[in-house]
């Protein structure tokens, strides 16, 4: 059971990414360039802030039935198992906060630029946190598992 959530887990988290991508190019685009904030922007930025709860939901079931989450937090003087353990699954957790944050705000502006600011702020720091901790050593190789 363990891979194949493991599998999902890494696949989603792409798909992530490239939501999150697409809002915060969408949002940048919509804020340089004074446009009209509309149901196309809501609904990308939406599908990013879902998608990305979605995967934390996967990436909590995978930590409690991993042998690299909850299980590891009596070794964290190893780096690698610190950050599977601890540093991942806790920055991605401050990561989704702002997200959700930026989402929780568009709602409240009026105008079109400060809705396209909220999701360039706090989508794109969290881009930069959930990036800033991926254990790429174990992405790649749950990657190329799949592609083989």
């Amino acid at each position: 059971m363990y891979p194949y959530i493991r599998d999902v887990h890494a696949i989603t988290g792409i798909l992530v990414f490239v939501l999150l991508l697409a809002a915060f190019i969408n949002s940048l685009m919509g804020f340089s360039g004074n446009r009209e904030f509309t149901q196309k922007d809501r609904k990308l930025s939406l599908f990013a802030l879902i998608f990305t709860h979605l995967q934390f939901v996967i990436g909590l079931v995978i930590w409690l039935i991993s042998p690299l989450g909850k299980s590891a937090m009596s070794q964290m003087s190893d780096a690698s198992l610190r950050l599977t353990a601890v540093e991942h699954p806790f920055v991605n957790l401050i990561a989704i906060v702002l997200i959700t944050i930026g989402w929780s705000k568009h709602k409240r502006k009026t105008d079109s630029k400060s809705k396209f600011k909220s999701f360039l702020i706090f989508y794109g720091i969290g881009i930069v946190l959930l990036l800033s901790r991926i254990p790429w050593d174990l992405l790649s190789a749950t990657l190329k598992d799949l592609l083989s």
